[in-house]
């Protein structure tokens, strides 16, 4: 334990120098923005420019962002933090590929003094602030979304449970939400949990389960994002069934909200990024500045490594073809002309969509 002590006393006492420096620099700070991957639409449409957007309006434009994807490498996103520790970043907003693989740069990075936010996933190690949403929740408005759409036949037949990535922790949050609403109430036929979020696994995974249960005995999918339900929609298609069980989803993509449209997919999550990103970004600039969090965060969220860290969790909304207007229309994440593309506009004229 006196080891540990010291240990951590050193830490502090190597960060200290640092932290001042960063603080004199006012809001020529340089922030370091790590995203996950570029498969799913929303790092590069949303969560980098609306971070950067927020960054410079909060230091008046004399902040410097240094941006790296990872693409879903989890050792490349290592050497990409480890380079901007070495560069003397400010500060580090990280989203994990795997929460548990950047523990050691985040470590390094606390160690150099430089605070780090984790950013939609909650980095293992010792994190200075984390915003999210309400990831639990978010499986619960699927399940409950799912259970809506079945009806009087959540118990004719079977579902299939498609997660997202055992590396990644909100994927098991997404699970044990979703799992808290449909246990007992519907018969889960096939589970999975998919590598990387891969569209092309999920599609595959579903073929599986189609062929195992039997097409006609499938009444629903629950699948954690968009982008693996387009892969389940597509197996469902090619296994010939005249009509689609209910699918749900998760990110309001833009193909997700356009089979919503269609209905060949039920539902989405829509998770207000304008709002996850502004979090993100006074949390960083408070934290490059030597401020305290207390004024942002009010709630602390548990790591496996980390007690007690600062976080601010975002609600989240179900997306149905019933509220597309008040949703991504309104908050601007997509104008009517960008969903009712000509291919999908007879679609939009039915429901209303204008």
């Amino acid at each position: 334990m006196a080891i540990a002590l010291a240990a951590c006393g050193s830490a502090k006492e190597s960060g200290g120098d640092s932290k001042s420096d960063s603080a004199k620099k006012g809001d020529a700070l340089t922030i370091g923005l790590l995203l996950p991957e570029n498969q799913t639409a929303r790092y590069e449409k949303f969560d980098k420019p609306l971070i950067e957007k927020k960054i410079s309006e909060l230091t008046h434009g004399k902040a410097t962002v240094k941006y790296a994807n990872a693409k879903q490498d989890a050792s490349v996103q290592n050497q990409q933090a480890d380079t901007m520790i070495t560069n003397k970043v400010d500060v580090l907003i990280v989203d994990a590929v795997d929460s548990k693989a950047i523990a050691s740069s985040v470590q390094k990075a606390h160690d150099a003094g430089i605070p780090v936010v984790a950013y939609d996933r909650l980095a293992e190690g010792p994190v200075d602030g984390y915003t999210s949403f309400d990831n639990e929740e978010v499986g619960k408005v699927q399940g409950e979304a799912l259970l809506k759409a079945l009806g009087g036949n959540a118990k004719s037949g079977k579902v299939i449970m498609v997660n997202g990535s055992a590396t990644d922790p909100n994927a098991a949050q997404f699970k044990k939400g979703a799992h808290s609403v449909l246990d007992g109430k519907v018969s889960i036929g096939k589970e999975y949990d998919t590598p990387d979020w891969n569209a092309q696994k999920a599609n595959a995974e579903t073929e599986g389960a189609l062929t195992a249960l039997g097409k006609d005995k499938v009444v629903g999918v629950y699948s954690a994002n968009d982008g693996m339900a387009g892969g389940v929609i597509t197996a469902l298609q090619g296994s010939g069934l005249s009509k689609l069980p209910p699918v749900t989803g998760q990110d309001a993509e833009i193909n997700g909200v356009q089979r919503i449209v269609t209905g060949t997919q039920y539902m989405s999550v829509y998770k207000p990024y304008p709002q996850e990103a502004d979090v993100a970004a006074q949390m960083a600039v408070a934290l490059g500045k030597g401020q305290k969090l207390d004024s942002i965060a009010k709630t602390k969220v548990d790591s496996p490594t980390t007690k007690q860290v600062p976080s601010v969790l975002v609600p989240v909304v179900s997306l149905t073809q019933q509220n597309i207007k008040d949703t991504v229309i309104k908050d601007g994440i997509y104008t009517v002309n960008e969903i009712c593309t000509p291919k999908f506009k007879a679609a939009c004229d039915k429901i209303g969509l204008k």
